[in-house]
């Protein structure tokens, strides 16, 4: 299909918009177990701090986790684990955003995901949703293996404005639904024509 066609597009932020929670924390912990986060939190909670604190950025802090956690592992592996993920982002889901996920679909709008977290996780179960793209922040891989380094900028605040605007340039030429709760999505609800900060009509 070809996304240019799309007279409305649809927007959605993902952590928080169409979950009920955080997904790189979860996700962790569906990788690696409960004991195995609350003891890696442990260990960061020092760039934890230092990142409350605003003394490093929300970048730097998601990628230093990201490299304790998945550094060095099998992007196969990682993958497979990611698929499964798909069925328990169902169970974290807020009921108001799939209904009007469906909503925009049934009016025959392109729905797009634009999220700071990790593409891997997210995609497999937005393929399921039918969501006709995902914009995330896409994991550095060399010779299979997860360095622990983000491929390009972490997709968070005018970073989503970018690369929507790379798949969609024509801006005069769609109208523009988005969806957010956070610092992270104001730049994307401030080129909305129809821009929605904690809910969905």
């Amino acid at each position: 299909m070809n996304l240019q066609t799309f007279d409305v597009i649809a927007v959605f932020d993902f952590d928080g918009t169409i979950t009920s929670k955080d997904t790189l924390f979860d996700f962790i912990r569906f990788y690696h177990g409960t004991p195995r986060l609350i003891a890696g939190i442990g260990i960061l909670s020092p760039i934890l701090v230092l990142f409350k604190l605003g003394f490093i950025t929300n970048s730097k802090a998601k990628q230093i986790l990201f490299s304790y956690f998945f550094g060095g592992k099998k992007e196969s592996d990682f993958n497979a684990v990611c698929e499964r993920y798909a069925s328990r982002i169902n169970e974290i889901t807020v009921p108001e955003a799939i209904a009007k996920i469906r909503r925009h679909q049934q009016d025959g709008h392109a729905v797009i995901i634009a999220s700071a977290s990790v593409y891997n996780w997210i995609a497999p179960w937005a393929k399921s949703m039918n969501i006709n793209a995902v914009i995330a922040t896409r994991i550095e891989v060399k010779d299979g293996i997860i360095t622990g380094k983000f491929h390009g900028a972490n997709c968070h605040g005018q970073e989503k404005v970018e690369r929507l605007m790379e798949l969609y340039p024509d801006r005069d030429n769609y109208q523009l639904y988005a969806y957010g709760d956070s610092n992270g999505d104001k730049q994307l609800l401030e080129i909305a024509d129809y821009p929605f900060y904690r809910r969905f009509f």
